[in-house]
């Protein structure tokens, strides 16, 4: 058995899949969408086709590691992205090969669902109470929002609109965590987390940068809400000094960012020994939900999955539009169910993404400048 062809996909509104077929006209899907960065991504692919075509999609490992240690260079978001990609459609061809989901080939379940969050509030939230409203109808008991708009450096900020916000949400019903989006430095993340800390938040994620580890470390000792972190980490050697520095409570490594389910489950690992849950993050499509719920399957410390389900990203097309069959991925009283289905355990429509791709999407983040017209983070 040899792989035969490797191909991307854009996909609006912002993704990228992976499709691998083996020369037996066997396939499988993957998603390495790296949003606003989908051309780097399908151009790290010319060396993967290089690499792989040929060779046997059973020894995903080995392709793994040969493809994170054969070119030299290696880890960051566009060589990860694609990597991830790749291995998770390896994953969801060999589970369709055995007639078995993946999560039964990494040792079995050990779970039936997990609890699900939704987005609420946009890049600049706004209709909170609304929205954390509409949310509870669909059957969700969690939700996340960001924090702030863009925030300088020091300001006077309204600390207590941030509040309100969360106290919108929560008498709707909803446990609520709060991205601060790294878009707070740290002496505003610093005075904004004080603020919350009596408000019971499920997390707040990503207070500062991850490249400010010691200010990260700082708030952690400043405050008892837990510490989540790690959409923009990418490989187990990236979450280490976090781990060892007891800075976060939770990690959230993206399977579409940091080398798919093999590397995350090895990162979940990680984090167990240190007692630190698993959240994936995941405002992405369906292959990259379903790959999350095949680790959370497995995966014992696994505490909560987000979704992009009408996430304000979506524009003209949702999670469930290239789906054949949406009811695997729909979630009931804030749950989602483990797909039992071969694979990933997802079904997508390729004539629809093959049309799709015809008119390449060109997604990108807004760039935001502050009022003395500085760059502002998103």
């Amino acid at each position: 058995m040899k792989i035969a062809r490797i191909e991307t996909l854009f996909v609006p509104p912002r993704w990228l899949f992976v499709r691998v077929e083996a020369g037996d006209g066997s396939f499988g899907w993957g998603e390495a969408s790296l949003e606003g960065h989908a051309e780097a991504v399908a151009g790290a692919f010319e060396a993967l086709r290089d690499r792989f075509v040929g060779a046997d999609p059973r020894r995903i490992e080995d392709i793994w590691q040969v493809a994170y240690r054969g070119g030299f260079y290696r880890g960051g978001p566009v060589l990860m992205s694609a990597l991830a990609g790749l291995d998770q459609a390896l994953w969801d061809w060999k589970g369709r090969h055995y007639g078995l989901p993946a999560h039964e080939m990494l040792g079995g379940r050990v779970r039936d669902r997990v609890r699900a969050y939704a987005w609420i509030g946009g890049d600049r939230p706004d209709d909170i109470a609304s929205a954390a409203q509409a949310r509870r109808e669909q059957g969700f008991t969690a939700v996340k929002m960001n924090a702030t708009a863009e925030i300088d450096y020091l300001v006077a900020p309204k600390l207590q609109d941030v509040a309100d916000r969360v106290a919108a949400a929560q008498q709707a019903g909803m446990d609520v965590g709060l991205d601060f989006h790294g878009r707070v430095h740290r002496a505003m993340a610093k005075q904004l987390a004080k603020v919350l800390e009596p408000m019971g938040l499920l997390f707040i994620e990503e207070p500062v940068l991850s490249e400010n580890a010691e200010a990260l470390l700082q708030i952690a000792q400043l405050v008892g809400t837990p510490i989540a972190l790690g959409e923009r980490l990418y490989s187990r050697w990236d979450f280490k000094p976090f781990l060892a520095s007891g800075a976060v409570d939770i990690i959230q490594p993206d399977l579409s960012h940091a080398g798919g389910l093999s590397e995350c489950r090895r990162i979940a690992a990680m984090a167990e020994a240190y007692d630190v849950a698993v959240a994936p993050h995941c405002p992405l499509g369906p292959l990259a939900l379903a790959a999350c719920l095949q680790l959370a399957a497995c995966t014992p410390n696994v505490v909560l999955q987000e979704m992009s389900l009408g996430i304000h990203y979506n524009e003209g097309h949702d999670l469930f539009s290239f789906c054949a069959d949406a009811s695997v991925l729909t979630p009931e009283d804030g749950f989602l169910a483990i797909p039992t289905g071969p694979g990933l355990g997802v079904e997508i429509d390729e004539q629809k993404v093959r049309e799709a791709d015809k008119e390449r999407h060109r997604w990108r983040n807004p760039v935001w400048r502050h009022a003395d017209g500085s760059f502002a983070e998103w």
